[in-house]
């Protein structure tokens, strides 16, 4: 029989006392946003198949919090983009992208979504940062379930260190200005 304990999120640094903690809004935001992220799989191929493992009860992506998944980008701030995205299929990426409400994080699963992966040819994107900026690369052909669990522990390190004003910084917003969106 295991300790429940041993699962716990650990709370963020702060003042104890008796009856009370203090600790800062950005901490409290970050862990919670990380440990309840909901993702939106944009499954293309090979890469999606490897989502499912990733989800069905061996891997169990639900224990990170992310175990309602969206097919409503109104409702997901975690786009999942796994597999080839043609250059045909690459405005209804960025729509799907655009619709999501802020904070939105993406990962690229697979070498196809980050790079084009074997397919170098004149309609294939050749990575989906030619459309959408990318917070996590999960590399593989396809990746491994594991490699999935751990880019989504990776973007909640990413979330939970991530300032609450972030979104509204002068360089986030020059980020998304390179990428035409407003």
């Amino acid at each position: 029989m295991s300790n429940s304990n041993t699962n716990m999120v650990a709370a963020p640094d702060g003042v104890v006392g008796e009856g009370f903690f203090a600790t800062k809004l950005n901490d409290v935001v970050g862990l919670a946003r990380a440990n309840s992220l909901w993702p939106l799989p944009f499954a293309t191929s090979c890469c999606g198949i490897e989502f499912m493992a990733t989800m069905a009860s061996h891997y169990d992506l639900a224990r990170f919090g992310s175990e309602r998944v969206s097919f409503s980008p109104r409702q997901a701030d975690m786009l999942m983009v796994m597999g080839t995205i043609s250059k045909k299929m690459a405005p209804i990426l960025r729509q799907v992208y655009e619709q999501m409400s802020e904070p939105r994080w993406v990962i690229a699963v697979g070498a196809c979504a980050s790079s084009g992966g074997i397919f170098d040819t004149y309609s294939v994107l050749q990575g989906i940062d030619k459309v959408i900026p990318v917070d996590v690369y999960v590399p593989g052909c396809p990746p491994r379930p594991e490699q999935i669990v751990d880019g989504v522990m990776k973007l909640q390190e990413l979330v939970k260190t991530e300032s609450v004003r972030r979104r509204s910084s002068p360089e986030y917003q020059e980020l998304l200005a390179s990428y035409n969106i407003k």
